[in-house]
């Protein structure tokens, strides 16, 4: 609803996964294929559950934004790094371009400085402008896992966005593994 002045009244909240209703998550994972036209798994939403979400309604209680940022860990020349790894980042389409996702990168960048060593993501080609806009920088290292099986170089891997992080890319990233994407 336009507010007085031609503004959008809108709310943004905080929550960690356990403080959201079955309803709230419902209409949070309803955003998330709708944003990302279908092409949003089970287990990608699997992986942006268990951290802090930052929820974007309007005043009649619509969803309009969401994201959140999960712990993961990087080992980094010989250190293990705590990661706030953002995850499922959406806008519904009709609102994109409006400062909502900004909105919510900036609550979860609080969370990542105030909990976390440095963050990252994974950007979609849509997303990384964003990203970008902010701050958030291009990983230009090496890039891997460590597997069940030990360490999984991964070449072609699209390296993620990093956010507060002073590391040295002449060490790989190696980052904890998880079924579906790894970043």
């Amino acid at each position: 609803m336009w507010a007085e002045y031609g503004v959008w009244v809108t709310t943004l909240r905080t929550a960690h996964t356990y403080d959201l209703d079955p309803a709230e998550l419902r209409a949070a994972r309803a955003l998330m294929a709708e944003a990302f036209d279908g092409d949003f798994t089970d287990q990608d939403w699997d992986h942006g559950l268990g951290g802090v979400h930052a929820l974007v309604h309007d005043d009649s209680g619509l969803l309009l934004a969401h994201g959140s940022v999960v712990q993961r860990r990087i080992l980094h020349n010989g250190r293990s790094l705590r990661v706030g790894y953002v995850e499922a980042v959406a806008v519904r389409p009709d609102r994109q371009r409006q400062g909502l996702g900004g909105q919510v990168m900036g609550v979860l960048e609080k969370v990542i400085d105030r909990a976390y060593a440095l963050g990252a993501l994974s950007a979609s080609d849509e997303g990384q402008r964003l990203y970008l806009a902010r701050g958030w920088q291009e990983w230009k290292g090496a890039v891997g896992t460590l597997g069940p099986e030990g360490v999984v170089h991964m070449p072609d891997e699209e390296p993620p966005l990093l956010w507060g992080a002073d590391l040295d890319p002449a060490h790989e990233l190696l980052i904890d593994w998880r079924d579906g994407d790894i970043f």
